[in-house]
């Protein structure tokens, strides 16, 4: 069956959809076919609008508000959709971003560009060194997607770039906050589990009331205190 009918079809269903899909543009394409509310959570490489959703809201609760603040995000920039979202959600509060990844998996062309036109300070840098931790209030940590990867070899080459340790931490400021939008593989140590600055457990329960609010919202349903 294709998209198209798919769509059509479960429209005849359901008040709304939430689609997780491999193609990019996949969401864009089903919200044209359909008059009944979609909400995309991840399509392919490109973007997850929800994930940044409670991104943000994870960000102000820690830090008190979203302006000027120095996001580093780790990891793979490449294919990385939470990355990809994150920066054109951040780019209405005046961020300083510094991307670390290796090569192979550096933030594309069409993102670097972005940042350039939207006149948004960035630093990339292929080590996540102890002057970068010092600097940084959210540390947004992601893992390398071996799904991402055609040639075993090349993610053998790149899995365990950046692995932070409870060590790697000791030049942080007190209020910064490590995130991931998980699952982890390798890239997060357990041991930062326990220090003050793990807060991805806590940014996945607040994607729960994130997102409660985003169905109510598109289904016109009142949302109370």
């Amino acid at each position: 069956e294709s998209l198209h009918d798919t769509i059509k079809m479960v429209s005849n269903y359901a008040d709304l959809i939430i689609m997780r899909h491999f193609l990019e543009g996949a969401a864009k394409y089903a919200s044209e076919v359909t008059e009944i509310p979609i909400i995309n959570a991840g399509d392919g490489a490109n973007q997850h609008p929800s994930q940044t959703m409670l991104d943000l809201y994870s960000i102000r609760r820690t830090q008190g508000g979203l302006e000027d603040l120095t996001i580093t995000m780790v990891g793979d920039l490449r294919f990385g959709r939470t990355v990809h979202s994150l920066i054109e959600g951040m780019n209405y509060f005046h961020p300083h971003f510094i991307f670390v990844s290796p090569d192979m998996l550096a933030l594309p062309a069409e993102y670097r560009d972005y940042c350039d036109e939207h006149h948004i300070p960035t630093e990339y840098s292929h080590e996540l060194t102890p002057e970068i931790i010092a600097q940084t209030d959210i540390l947004y940590m992601t893992r390398i997607q071996r799904e991402r990867f055609t040639d075993d070899e090349d993610y053998e080459a790149v899995k365990d770039s950046f692995i932070l340790r409870a060590e790697m931490l000791r030049p942080a400021k007190e209020t910064m906050r490590v995130l991931h939008p998980l699952p982890r593989v390798n890239e997060i140590a357990m041991d930062v589990d326990r220090t003050k600055y793990a807060y991805y457990f806590t940014q996945a329960q607040n994607g729960l009331y994130v997102r409660e609010a985003l169905i109510c919202r598109a289904l016109n349903i009142p949302v109370t205190e």
